[in-house]
């Protein structure tokens, strides 16, 4: 199964080259063709003409937009999501929702967030991970109850 970077991380970009020239970067990683993909990312990402100014000038909102949209144009079988569709405005949330979870729902997603109503909505397996063990729970509110009880308890000994 190949896995995603963390849906809309933008740590791992070249800061001096441009938006464009990232997604070329990552385009040779993945071997995948960049023409095929630059336009995806033009539309998508909403920048104009700043995909061709260096990734330093953005703003912390159009590195998310630039990070979420190449995301995209790699298909991954699992997708890494941390609470990224929050990003921008109302109308690029809806446009991330509708790119993330109905294009791709045949697609195994593993989501870390502190949103209840993200996890309720998005979600149909819960597990929380505890000591490096992952507990599975048949609902969210069983998750929630048990997660609740955890923070209530005292660290095991030696922590």
């Amino acid at each position: 199964m190949s896995v995603s970077w963390p849906l809309a991380f933008s740590g791992g970009f070249q800061p001096r080259l441009t938006g464009a020239d990232n997604l070329r970067f990552i385009c040779r990683i993945y071997n995948v063709d960049y023409s095929e993909r630059l336009s995806y990312v033009q539309d998508f990402s909403e920048l104009g003409v700043y995909l061709n100014e260096p990734v330093a000038n953005y703003s912390s909102g159009m590195r998310a937009r630039l990070a979420f949209a190449i995301s995209m144009t790699i298909d991954f079988d699992c997708y890494l999501i941390d609470e990224v569709t929050a990003v921008g405005d109302a109308s690029f949330r809806e446009k991330c929702k509708v790119e993330l979870f109905q294009k791709r729902r045949d697609r195994a997603m593993v989501i870390v967030s502190h949103s209840e109503g993200y996890i309720k909505e998005n979600c149909n397996r819960f597990l929380l991970l505890r000591d490096k063990n992952l507990i599975e729970f048949a609902s969210y509110r069983e998750a929630y109850h048990h997660h609740k009880a955890m923070m209530m308890m005292p660290p095991p000994p030696g922590e």
